[in-house]
């Protein structure tokens, strides 16, 4: 049965599920006990923890499995690779993408090698969960998170060998992505996006997954595949429905899976349209779209009739100014800018 729900929710949910089926679950994070980890915060609880995804999971399951943490980034997410290595299924939240700098090394030297450096005598059963991306606000609300806690930085993880990525676009995968990745027995970076969290739509009550290393076409097209990551995949659907009034009938990837990537649904899908246009909200250099543009023209060009374009955020920070920080995003007048340069061309 399903019903409506925040795709914040859907993440509860999933969490809540996966820690009343299995108790080697546990969860560490910065405030994500919530008003009772911490009374003289009450209002931390009504918020559900940092993104949202935690409300009520101390209640239930208490401070032995809900790990409220001091601001050290370094220690928790080393302690969680430590546990998943000892037989523990850690969820570590690491409140934003961006403060992975202090933790990088349990992330890539012991969470990503270690296993390939033991020759598969263990495993590292945990998701880093970290929330990414620019708020971007109305320009006349002033601004928004700033470059410390606006980044999507997914690249930096896709790229490292031992690592699995995942970036869910609505509710539903939310949900999908998070019991799965709760389940592997590697570790799963998952990302979620900061505008995703409050859209709503049906989730099924019951445990599900969805595959690691699939992506999902959205909407079907026969003139250009446009392909986006996380929100983008929301913007890229807004392109289509005006690339639509325009006469062109783009086809919408959801890409899902950023490690692995899902070659071929991508090349299957530029072998009909004959036109790629990535969208990543990232940094635009060794990033995510430029593997899947050079994946492309790699194994695909004898598919192309047209160059590959990619749209991204700025070679920057992102800015604080609300401004500037619209103006970072790409959003769909970009994608369809894009597409139609991609036919012309």
């Amino acid at each position: 049965m399903a019903r409506e729900l925040l795709a914040s929710r859907a993440e509860n949910e999933a969490i809540r599920q996966e820690m009343e089926r299995d108790p080697s679950v546990i969860m560490l994070g910065e405030d994500i006990a919530g008003a009772a980890g911490r009374a003289h915060l009450g209002f931390v609880d009504a918020w559900g923890g940092p993104m949202g995804a935690t409300k009520g999971l101390i209640q239930q399951f208490g401070p032995e499995r809900i790990i409220d943490t001091p601001i050290c980034e370094m220690s928790f997410i080393g302690a969680a690779v430590g546990a998943a290595i000892t037989g523990l299924r850690p969820i570590a939240e690491l409140m934003f993408v961006n403060f992975v700098g202090v933790a990088l090394d349990s992330v890539m030297n012991e969470g990503a090698f270690l296993r390939y450096m033991l020759g598969g005598q263990v495993q590292v059963p945990m998701v880093l969960k970290t929330a990414i991306g620019a708020t971007a606000t109305n320009p006349l609300n002033g601004g928004g998170a700033a470059a410390q806690h606006s980044g999507s930085m997914y690249a930096i993880f896709a790229r490292i060998p031992g690592l699995k990525c995942v970036a869910p676009s609505d509710a539903y995968t939310a949900k999908g992505l998070l019991t799965a990745a709760i389940r592997d027995d590697n570790l799963v970076v998952y990302f979620s996006h900061r505008k995703v969290g409050p859209t709503r739509m049906e989730v099924p009550e019951e445990a599900y997954t969805l595959p690691i290393g699939k992506a999902r076409t959205v909407r079907g097209g026969r003139d250009v595949t446009l392909v986006g990551i996380s929100n983008m995949t929301n913007v890229c659907r807004e392109a289509a429905a005006e690339l639509e009034r325009r006469g062109v009938d783009a086809e919408v990837i959801d890409l899902l899976s950023l490690a692995p990537i899902d070659e071929e649904c991508l090349l299957e899908s530029v072998r009909r349209t004959k036109h790629l246009v990535v969208v990543d909200e990232d940094w635009p250099d060794c990033g995510v779209a430029a593997s899947v543009a050079a994946l492309v023209a790699d194994r695909g060009i004898d598919y192309l009739d047209g160059p590959v374009k990619t749209v991204t955020g700025a070679r920057t920070p992102v800015p604080f100014s609300g401004v500037l920080e619209a103006a970072y995003v790409p959003d769909a007048a970009r994608v369809v800018s894009a597409a139609l340069a991609c036919l012309r061309e």
